[in-house]
């Protein structure tokens, strides 16, 4: 993934300023002049319907003079906003379409410091076609009334928005805000739906375009993507572009890396599709476009009505856990081929991690405790993985002495296989941390990548513990996905990782094979390139549970375990007798017939 790079060349950093003025003037005056575009375009499509209209012969005088005053009620007018708030978010809605153009969470900073905004107004709308008169259109273009504002004795807000024809049909948009809730419930409610609707379709469309609200904005769009519940099944879309609803859905949302924009049917669509195309320019602010096409069906009668709910806000796991029938999964935990570490995350990482935060202010203290908890916890099988290296160190004598009696690689190889067996040593005891390390680093990963709790929390010198920390920037980007940053907890981690895995080396016997000699050392390095992009949180974990890691050892192998204990079972090991099991006889005789095959080649 390809990451902006705007200090290649301290020399270009003036044009570059100079260029970013430029490309701000040009795409507001671009927007300027699509707007007057459109509004130019509005007009002209007024003045054709009318000519249209006028040209078409009506029975009565009465039915034109009908479609000329609907024409002058619903699609002109002064748009009016009215506002909506509770303890979490401010919204805004307006006349015009009858829907929320504004919202602002509360509880969350944006990039700059300021409230987070969550609709785009310029390109962020709901609509549906209807039938007005002898034209059709859509309810995004029409007015309503300024709409009445009424509160309930729960502290819940109302806010009814009516489009009325002449004939009496009516269009009504109810939206109710609850106490600390991020969900609007929306209910349209349509008078004359045999007229308004044909043949009692409708047909909803959302369009929103997300925009950045984290620091990187190339990594806040690899973590977006678009989810649904299609006939009760939870799934998503991340690198496909489109996605076609052939069973009923109850929920579609754009989901980036914290928040989350939902609109959620009571009654669930028949069908649809949606479409969605991910930004790419590094100067953009814009996470993707989506364009969403749903379908319902409404009974063809007098009245009908087709409630929904809108979410805006955060990607908690527990406020969506209330919000929609598993929306929750929006929180990824764990999906597809990781989707093993998801139970992992719920039932033992996320309860800890909550339970650490309810009393814990700082969110880095927070994280080193949960390293430990996880440590302490699988500290049973660490400490067996540490006695087989012990083991391991105490043959080393007799390896040495095998290694020079038989130059060999292959009859070494069996000749060490059999002294393990005959001490009873497992040599691949000492691997158990480095298997626990996978499910632990991967349930991490999703974890601390979908923590909201961790957005904007600072620790020591990073200032987002939910997005890499940088102490230097440099003058150009390294590629291999390094970056044009240095991030001081990756550096961390990595030697810590070093330093281990030099231990483990003095620990096991000496290895012939060239890759599986400096293999230890070159896997610290290729973390280099992997944290260095990653999340501080996850960085900062690594770093604490190396750390944990080298203490143990330290103090395992000169406190816990007594060296000479070993040797002495080793000892009497060699003295029993042994019984080799099918594994161990078909390895034998397979290094046998390879040797015997080496041997005739000779």
């Amino acid at each position: 993934m390809k990451s902006m790079d705007r200090n290649t060349v301290i020399g270009f950093v003036l044009l570059a300023v100079l260029l970013f003025a430029y490309l701000f003037n040009s795409t507001k005056n671009s927007n300027e002049l699509e707007g007057q575009r459109l509004r130019v375009e509005d007009s002209l499509a007024q003045v054709v319907a009318k000519k249209q209209a006028a040209a078409v012969k009506s029975d009565t005088v009465s039915v034109a003079k009908e479609d000329t005053s609907t024409a002058a009620t619903v699609f002109n007018g002064t748009e009016s906003k009215k506002t909506l708030e509770n303890e979490v978010f401010s919204v805004v809605f307006s006349n015009k379409g009858g829907q929320p153009v504004s919202v602002i969470l509360k509880k969350y900073k944006s990039l700059q410091g300021g409230p987070l905004q969550m609709v785009n107004a310029a390109t962020d709308k709901f609509s549906y076609a209807i039938n007005t008169g002898n034209q059709s259109g859509q309810v995004s273009d029409l007015f309503f009334d300024e709409g009445q504002l009424t509160s309930g004795a729960d502290g819940s807000q109302s806010l009814v928005y009516t489009a009325t024809m002449p004939d009496g049909r009516a269009i009504v948009h109810q939206y109710t805000i609850r106490k600390d809730n991020y969900l609007i419930d929306w209910n349209v409610l349509l008078k004359g739906a045999d007229k308004l609707l044909t043949q009692g379709a409708f047909n909803f469309n959302w369009i929103v375009t997300p925009v950045q609200h984290e620091s990187d904005v190339q990594y806040e769009r690899s973590q977006s993507n678009i989810c649904f519940l299609e006939d009760n099944d939870f799934d998503y879309i991340l690198s496909k572009t489109e996605k076609k609803f052939e069973k009923p859905v109850q929920w579609v949302g754009v989901a980036q890396q914290f928040f989350n924009t939902t609109i959620i049917a009571q009654k669930s669509f028949n069908s649809g599709e949606v479409k969605w195309v991910r930004e790419t320019a590094d100067s953009a602010d814009e996470i993707a476009t989506v364009n969403a096409t749903l379908q319902a069906k409404l009974p063809l009668q007098a009245q009908a009505d087709f409630p929904m709910q809108i979410y805006y806000g955060p990607n908690s796991y527990k406020i969506l856990q209330n919000a929609a029938p598993e929306m929750d999964k929006m929180v990824n935990l764990g999906r597809d081929m990781y989707a093993f570490v998801r139970p992992i995350n719920k039932y033992i990482i996320l309860p800890v991690f909550s339970f650490f935060k309810s009393f814990i202010g700082s969110f880095g203290l927070v994280i080193a405790l949960l390293t430990l908890f996880i440590r302490l916890l699988t500290s049973p099988l660490v400490y067996t993985s540490y006695l087989s290296g012990a083991k391991m160190k105490a043959l080393r004598p007799e390896l040495e002495i095998l290694k020079k009696k038989y130059p060999d690689q292959q009859t070494y190889g069996m000749e060490q296989m059999k002294l393990f067996r005959e001490a009873g040593v497992n040599p691949l005891g000492g691997c158990i941390p480095a298997l626990l390390q996978i499910p632990i680093f991967f349930a991490l990963y999703s974890f601390f990548n979908s923590n909201i709790d961790l957005r904007g929390q600072a620790f020591l010198w990073a200032e987002n513990l939910a997005s890499y920390d940088v102490i230097a920037r440099l003058p150009f980007s390294i590629p291999l996905n390094y970056g044009d940053h240095v991030s001081l907890f990756t550096i961390t981690a990595v030697v810590t990782s070093f330093l281990i895995s030099i231990y483990n080396m003095n620990m096991t016997p000496d290895q012939n094979n060239p890759a599986l000699k400096y293999m230890p050392y070159i896997f610290p390095f290729i973390l280099l390139f992997i944290f260095n992009k990653l999340p501080a949180a996850l960085t900062w974990y690594y770093t604490v549970s190396n750390i944990i890691t080298l203490i143990l050892q330290w103090v395992i192998q000169n406190y816990i375990i007594d060296h000479s204990k070993i040797l002495a079972k080793l000892e009497e090991n060699k003295k029993k007798p042994k019984t080799k099991s099918k594994w161990a006889e078909r390895l034998e005789q397979m290094q046998e017939q390879q040797k015997k095959m080496k041997d005739a080649r000779k």
